[in-house]
């Protein structure tokens, strides 16, 4: 009896040891400035350094910023200036097995809003000059980019050269330095607005949007590292619209995408994963069921293949962001878990794990009067 007195004893200080550990940390805020800082962007380099990107109307008018963590998080640079136009904003970040980093964004022209693209080949220490990739007679916007595993680089975005909003995607195979021409993904009745894109453990891109002809969810995959396309999948037919799309992707071959739908009456989000590279999808999941809005999902797949989905959720009264995580690879989810709370609102949360399964959480909040970034992390 004495032996399993102790025994149990030591089962629970190693449960609460693991509980203790596995934990979410304190907020830390990242910007302190007079213009409104917004929709952050993150990603981490192979040695767990952690890339933030944003845009930032501090100049009169948004410009794109940055700040990193060399440390996971604990201390950060101060926020950098990227950009001096005319006007940019939406950015996206990525980060190749060199540490260089990659960044993308939409810049004004005088003439209409174009992609532009600049990477730092040191890991955020000095940046190369903005390069142009975009010049056409329509709004490109909405830029995302991935880099593979055998660092080839891949950004797609929305154009509304033909009229409507359809997809268009670019790959660099030397680091940026050089691009392969545009190519269109999609032709479409209505307008195709890139939500997100995420690369494989084969190299290959997986693009995916929402088209509102249908107003539902679609998946595109880039076969041969994205020289040529399969044909676009319709992933949800819902009586509601389904829209904002995050994808993740694991080394297993498993794609898991995310979305908020407005089918039950209000925004909820919903789930979806493939076993095999996107050839074929299991059925979705509900992760939510509120009384108010759970918007703007993002989903992240971590080296253990659990998968974790952030989104706000105005429920409380104010917008707050929450989460909630798989440890089956999105068979089953654990309850839903309250990350903030503020007076202001908390919105627009992007999420990325590091190599050691660590999880890296950025959102901008509105207390301090106009909105600034803040920063969390999940310490496994």
């Amino acid at each position: 009896m004495k032996n399993l007195k102790i025994l149990a004893f030591a089962v629970g200080l190693l449960f609460l040891a693991h509980a203790a550990e596995a934990q979410w940390t304190a907020p830390k805020r990242l910007t302190w400035t007079s213009g409104s800082s917004e929709n952050p962007e993150l990603a981490v380099d192979i040695y767990g350094t952690v890339h933030v990107v944003w845009w930032d109307a501090t100049p009169g008018h948004y410009e794109i910023y940055y700040a990193k963590s060399s440390d996971g998080g604990s201390n950060w640079t101060s926020a950098r200036r990227l950009t001096w136009t005319g006007g940019s904003s939406i950015p996206d970040v990525a980060v190749d097995s060199l540490g260089q980093v990659h960044v993308v964004w939409v810049g004004d022209t005088s003439e209409n809003a174009e992609i532009f693209y600049k990477k730092s080949p040191d890991g955020g220490e000095t940046w190369t000059a903005n390069k142009r990739l975009t010049w056409t007679s329509g709004q490109s916007l909405m830029p995302a980019i991935a880099v593979s595993a055998f660092d080839v680089l891949h950004v797609a975005w929305s154009d509304n050269t033909s009229l409507n909003y359809e997809i268009y995607f670019r790959k660099s195979t030397d680091g940026g330095t050089s691009w392969m021409a545009n190519k269109r993904l999609t032709w479409t009745e209505d307008s195709s607005y890139i939500g997100d894109m995420v690369v494989d453990s084969a190299g290959n891109p997986h693009i995916i949007w929402e088209d509102l002809s249908p107003y539902e969810i679609f998946h595109k995959m880039g076969i041969n590292e994205g020289l040529t396309w399969a044909t676009s999948q319709r992933l949800t037919w819902n009586s509601g619209g389904s829209g904002w799309p995050s994808v993740a992707a694991e080394s297993a071959g498993h794609i898991h995408v995310v979305w908020e739908d407005l089918t039950p009456g209000n925004s909820e989000i919903f789930y979806k994963r493939s076993p095999n590279l996107g050839l074929s999808w299991a059925a979705h999941q509900r992760l939510t069921w509120n009384s108010s809005q759970s918007r703007y999902p993002a989903v992240a797949a971590d080296s253990d293949g659990n998968v974790h989905v952030v989104w706000q959720d105005d429920t409380s009264g104010d917008f707050e962001i929450y989460c909630r995580k798989s440890s089956d690879g999105g068979s089953s989810w654990a309850a839903s878990q309250r990350l903030t709370w503020t007076p202001g609102w908390s919105q627009n949360p992007a999420i990325a794990a590091d190599p050691s399964g660590n999880l890296h959480l950025v959102w901008h909040d509105s207390t301090p009067g106009n909105t600034e970034i803040y920063y969390k992390k999940y310490i496994k």
